[in-house]
């Protein structure tokens, strides 16, 4: 296969992401995030498995977890701007919480950042509800995505409530969801030693607040309690968000984590204007357009590989300002993690996705002083949150043959663990 005239993989973190090719550094990107102070609450998954607040300024490469272990390589993550509207996270005996029917013990286990600072909430002896929520409740609207990391104790079931009103079951013991209120979306995702981070999503309610209710069988939260059993419990978050992203740390106030860009890779002398292929290897839980490309600095003249409201979508802006749809994918290949690539040449037009050859074009296009491979369309627009694992930059418009091979899996284990399947 020809070699890449640009090429990513995700290897250090810093002020800089650093392409692999070209040598000379013209294809490393700048990357942003305006932080506001340190530390930044800011965090990712290190090598280790293990939640990671990271300095100010600072990008993040972030490791997938399968049944709570690290597999493959990491990848580097952007993500919109978004509040932790918890102000004390991590600390369940402060004032913010109010509990009841149940006492808090602080510090008392390790919990998913490998220091012991998680709390257990233990029912007492009553009939009754044991539950522990925020005390006073937020006013906002649209959507919001509630999350607590929790680990089973004594008791393996707990319900995560918006406001009491809807909410979820969680068995902390096997990994599951019961039962979900309607009209919400839960979420329950392993991580190690034990712990699961639990989210429910949903239209935002008045006066919003978070609350855990112990549960002795995972149908019932009111029950009469032993005095002595409970879960552990960490790192609460209220996100005005349509879907759940990394955490955010709190210790007194709400904690903003600015919005996160990756651009500027690449000069003139990179990409070539007749011919050539983008390829890239993310995933993305956005539900509006996140796009990669190559551009000349504009909307109108740009290669595209992106996620949008269709699913996934690649094109062609000619510098005429005409738009060549090359493919659409369904919606649910967003949160996978895909390989797919667009070889663009004037009549010669292409889409690949996972080694599959998905639709082809022989629209006459035009394309002018490309100069820029960025996170982004080339006016900045549609900024791409998610997951990137790999991009790839070619000069020239490869053959099907070495097409099917770059966006194909080496094995099928590394399809399964690269997309999160578990193999039994």
């Amino acid at each position: 296969m020809a070699k890449p005239n640009l090429a990513y993989i995700p290897a250090t973190i810093g002020d800089k992401v650093y392409s692999i090719l070209p040598s000379d550094g013209v294809g490393d990107f700048d990357f942003t995030r305006a932080d506001g102070s340190s530390p930044t609450g800011v965090t990712r998954i290190n090598a280790q498995g293990l939640i990671e607040e990271v300095a100010s300024g600072e990008n993040r490469l972030n490791y997938s977890l399968l049944d709570g272990e690290v597999v493959g390589c990491p990848s580097l993550l952007l993500e919109p701007q978004s509040t932790n509207l918890v102000t004390y996270s991590e600390d369940f005996s402060n004032a913010i919480w109010l509990i009841q029917n149940a006492t808090v013990t602080t510090n008392d286990v390790i919990s998913p950042d490998g220091t012991q600072n998680a709390d257990k909430l233990i029912e007492n002896s009553s009939n009754s509800t044991h539950r522990i929520l925020t005390v006073s409740g937020l006013t906002i609207s649209g959507n919001v995505v509630i999350s607590v990391f929790a680990k089973k104790g004594e008791r393996n079931w707990i319900r995560l409530t918006n406001n009491n009103i809807v909410g979820a079951f969680f068995d902390l013991e096997n990994g599951l969801i019961g039962g979900v209120s309607g009209g919400i979306d839960a979420k329950i995702e392993k991580y190690n030693n034990g712990w699961y981070r639990c989210s429910i999503s949903a239209t935002a309610v008045a006066n919003e607040r978070i609350g855990v209710y112990l549960s002795n069988n995972g149908v019932d939260t009111t029950y009469q309690g032993d005095g002595a059993s409970g879960v552990y419990i960490w790192g609460a978050t209220i996100e005005q968000q349509s879907y759940i992203t990394s955490y955010i740390k709190t210790n007194g106030s709400a904690v903003t984590r600015a919005a996160e860009t990756c651009n500027g890779s690449g000069n003139a002398d990179t990409f070539n204007d007749s011919e050539g292929v983008l390829m890239l290897e993310a995933s993305s839980d956005e539900t509006t357009s996140v796009i990669w490309s190559v551009s000349d600095g504009s909307n109108s003249n740009a290669v595209s590989l992106y996620y949008g409201n269709q699913g996934v979508i690649c094109d062609v802006f000619s510098s005429a300002g005409t738009r060549t749809l090359i493919a659409t994918m369904p919606i649910g290949f967003r949160s996978n993690m895909n390989k797919f690539s667009i070889k663009y040449k004037s009549t010669d037009l292409a889409i690949w996705l996972n080694g599959f050859e998905l639709a082809v074009s022989t629209q006459t296009i035009s394309l002018n002083g490309l100069n820029e491979l960025e996170g982004a369309y080339g006016s900045g627009s549609f900024p791409f949150y998610g997951k990137t694992k790999q991009i790839q930059y070619f000069d020239s418009a490869l053959s099907d043959t070495e097409l099917e091979q770059l966006t194909s899996w080496d094995s099928f284990r590394a399809m399964a663990e690269g997309q999160l399947y578990t193999i039994e």
